[in-house]
C-alpha cells in the first residue's frame, strides 16, 4: 500500500518530547493550543459524528442535516460538517446565493460523494495533540477514507496554532521561517507524487517572498496586513494569515475579501498538509513534526537572518 512520507527526520511516530515547540506558553502565560481540521470522504457528517460520540464519549447534536456538534468527548467538543457553505444557509447568511433549508439539504446529499466532510476540533493544549490520532481510528473504522487529494483540491489536514506572542515581530518571524522552508515542506509532503503536489495551495508571489525575506523587513501590524493582503487576497496559501490578520483588523480584511470564508481568530492557519484516512498507518504527528521545523527556525533570529540572505542571493 502506498503511504505518505514519514516525518521530516524519517520517524513516522515522533517521541512525545519531539512534539513540543521551542515555546510552549503564550506571552500572557497560557499553554499554547492547537486546533485540528481533517477532511475525508466516504462517510456522512451524521455517521461521523455518531461514531465519534460513541468512541470518544459525548453526544451528537444536529445543527442542520449536514453539520453536527459532538459535545463532551475526551478531546473536547468537535464539529463535523460538509465542507460547502451553501449547504449551511443558517450559518452563512451573507452568501450571494442563499438556498432555502430544504434545497440546501438536498444539495448536501447530492454532493456528498465529491465534497469532503471536515472534522474540526476545539483548541487543545499542544501537549495533548498525540491523542488526536484516536479520532482517526474512530473515523476510519466507521468508513472514512481519503488519499491526500481529490481531483481538484487537497484533502486537508489543517492546524490552527496559537502564536507564542501576538505582535508583529513574532508573526513576521514565523512568516519568514515558513517562506524559507516552504519548498522543503512541499517536497516532503508530496513524497514524489505529482498528484499530491498539484493539489497544494498556490505558492506566494515571488516579489512578495523577496520583500518578506529582506533582512530589514520587520513591519508593524498595519503594514504587515497591507502587504499581505495586496499580494495574497485569498485563503489559498499554505500558511494562511487571513484569520490572524482579521483578528487584528477584521474590518480591513473582510471589506477586501467579503466573500471569503474567514473566521477572525488569533492563530496561524497552516493548511499545507494532506489527510490520508485510507492508510491505516497514517497519523497527524509527522506533519506536526514538519511544522515544528518552522517553529524552531522562527525562534532562532541569527539563523533566520542568515537563511534569508542566502535565499535572496540565490
Amino acid at each position: 500500500m502506498s503511504r505518505p512520507c514519514p516525518g521530516i527526520d524519517g520517524d513516522p511516530a515522533p517521541a512525545a518530547g519531539a512534539l513540543a515547540p521551542p515555546v510552549l506558553m503564550t506571552a500572557d502565560g497560557r499553554p499554547r493550543r492547537v486546533g485540528v481540521e481533517i477532511e475525508f470522504l466516504g462517510l456522512s457528517a451524521r455517521a461521523a459524528a455518531e461514531a465519534l460520540a460513541h468512541d470518544l464519549g459525548g453526544s451528537s447534536l444536529s445543527e442542520d442535516p449536514h453539520a453536527f456538534r459532538v459535545h463532551g468527548t475526551r478531546l473536547g467538543d468537535l464539529l463535523v460538517e460538509t465542507d460547502l457553505r451553501y449547504v449551511h444557509p443558517a450559518r452563512y447568511p451573507n452568501l450571494g446565493l442563499k438556498l432555502n433549508p430544504r434545497v440546501a439539504a438536498w444539495l448536501g446529499t447530492l454532493v456528498e460523494p465529491f465534497i469532503p466532510r471536515e472534522l474540526i476540533t476545539a483548541p487543545m493544549p499542544i501537549t495533548r495533540l498525540r491523542e488526536t490520532d484516536a479520532v482517526l481510528t474512530s473515523l476510519r473504522a466507521a468508513g472514512a477514507r481519503g488519499r491526500g487529494a481529490v481531483l481538484w483540491d487537497s484533502l486537508g489536514l489543517h492546524f490552527n496554532i496559537d502564536p507564542p506572542s501576538l505582535d508583529a515581530t513574532t508573526v513576521t518571524a514565523f512568516l519568514k521561517a515558513f517562506l524559507l522552508l516552504d519548498d522543503r515542506l512541499r517536497r516532503d509532503i508530496a513524497c514524489g507524487k505529482p498528484r499530491l503536489a498539484r493539489a497544494f495551495p498556490p505558492d506566494y508571489p515571488q516579489a512578495y517572498k523577496r520583500r518578506v525575506l529582506d533582512p530589514g523587513y520587520w513591519p508593524d501590524v498595519t503594514d504587515l496586513a497591507e502587504d499581505y493582503l495586496a499580494a495574497n487576497p485569498t485563503r489559498r496559501r499554505a500558511l494562511d494569515l487571513l484569520p490572524l490578520l482579521a483578528h487584528f483588523d477584521g474590518g480591513r480584511v473582510l471589506s477586501m475579501l467579503p466573500h471569503e470564508k474567514i473566521g477572525p481568530r488569533p492563530v496561524f492557519h497552516y493548511r499545507l498538509p494532506q489527510a490520508h484516512l485510507s492508510d491505516p498507518a497514517w497519523s497527524i504527528l509527522p506533519d506536526w513534526n514538519r511544522w515544528l521545523t518552522v517553529e524552531r527556525l522562527a525562534a532562532d533570529p541569527q539563523r533566520l537572518v542568515a537563511m534569508g540572505r542566502d535565499a535572496l542571493s540565490r
